[in-house]
């Protein structure tokens, strides 16, 4: 099996999707590039699954157009897509061995029984299941079972490979493992990848760029480090890690709080209501002599403090009675300085962890 045999680009213009008289998609735009992994990520009923059939070829759009390597395909049936399919519950046949169930893809295209057996061999031995291809599927663990529906997903060498949640059904400690081995896997076949996900953390973790979808659009495209440090919504700040959200005014190029004004590194955006996005880690504890400039300081009173092992939550509320959460480590000097439920606290937040978007 050779790498990286034909990676493309996919572009996608003005994709309209409805069911009846529901829209689901709505004019979408999305360009991925040649060798990528990209995930769409949102929300159940965001439309990012209903995008990725469409991609297939099992849904078709009421309108757009899909270009792969500049060919269109809006019109070309699935099988000649030349695309791999990871779904949710893996789609295995329960009638087949492993090796068969690899081997089934160049089956239909008429691949020559030697070839075949030899590239089901090298799909094995890439997902890490060599010696088990006389296995029933129903003996094997649903970690097996999806490694087996990569390896018929990847064993015809496709321009594309997409996945549906395929890590959905996994236990935590599974899915967290897997998602470094597709990653692994990704970077060393080089085949252009769209992925399905509602989960943020394994978004982060697998992607070269997160396309943050949200009621049929998509909010934001970009790096996950960009998506987290900048994101451009509330949906998307609200989406992507954690976040407190305190109104703001911007007037005459500043930002205030109430009658506190606010330090950004970022250009302050046109006159009027905003959100600041305070993110939980980002927020750090005030010593009572420690230097303020330039520093956002938030004054409250704690709530309650939740002990979880290797971190702690801390729960304030504002003087307007807004909630406010702020999560470190569990440090000794952290914990020291730490006020009792009831006490009064001040948070810090740096200029350049200070993040603006629009109020709706």
């Amino acid at each position: 099996m050779s790498i990286a045999p034909s990676a493309l680009p996919i572009g996608m213009r003005g994709i309209e999707k409805r069911f009846g008289s529901v829209p689901v998609l709505r004019d979408l735009n999305l360009d991925v590039e040649a060798g990528e992994f990209l995930t769409l990520l949102g929300p159940s009923g965001s439309g990012k699954t209903t995008l990725l059939m469409i991609l297939a070829g099992f849904v078709r759009a009421n309108a757009g157009s899909i270009r792969v390597g500049g060919d269109e395909i809006i019109t070309t049936p699935p099988h000649k897509r030349n695309i791999g399919m990871v779904f949710q519950n893996y789609a295995l046949f329960p009638h087949m061995n492993v090796f068969h169930n690899i081997a089934f893809p160049l089956k239909q295209r008429g691949v020559a029984a030697a070839e075949t057996a030899e590239r089901v061999e090298k799909a094995l031995d890439l997902v890490k299941l060599q010696g088990l291809g006389e296995r029933r599927v129903d003996q094997l663990s649903g970690g097996q079972r999806q490694r087996v529906a990569l390896a018929r997903a990847i064993v015809f060498e496709p321009r594309i490979v997409l996945m549906d949640e395929p890590l959905s059904a996994l236990d935590k400690g599974l899915r967290e493992h897997m998602q470094i081995e597709l990653r692994a896997l990704h970077r060393r076949l080089g085949m252009t990848t769209v992925y399905v996900t509602h989960d943020q953390r394994e978004a982060i973790t697998m992607s070269d760029r997160i396309a943050v979808m949200n009621a049929g659009r998509i909010e934001q495209l970009d790096k996950p480090e960009t998506l987290y440090a900048r994101p451009q919504t509330r949906f998307v700040a609200g989406f992507i890690g954690e976040s407190n959200f305190i109104p703001v005014e911007c007037r005459n190029g500043s930002v205030w709080y109430e009658d506190r004004r606010i330090h950004t590194a970022a250009p302050v955006p046109a006159a009027g209501q905003h959100l600041m996005v305070v993110r939980p880690e980002k927020l750090r504890l005030l010593a009572d002599a420690e230097p303020t400039s330039g520093v956002n300081v938030l004054e409250a009173k704690v709530s309650d403090i939740i002990y979880q092992g290797d971190s702690f939550v801390c729960y304030a509320a504002l003087r307007d009675g807004r909630q406010l959460t702020l999560r470190d480590y569990c440090r000794s000097d952290v914990l020291a300085k730490m006020p009792a439920p009831g006490q009064p606290v001040s948070f810090g937040l740096d200029a350049q962890d200070t993040i603006l978007v629009a109020a709706d």
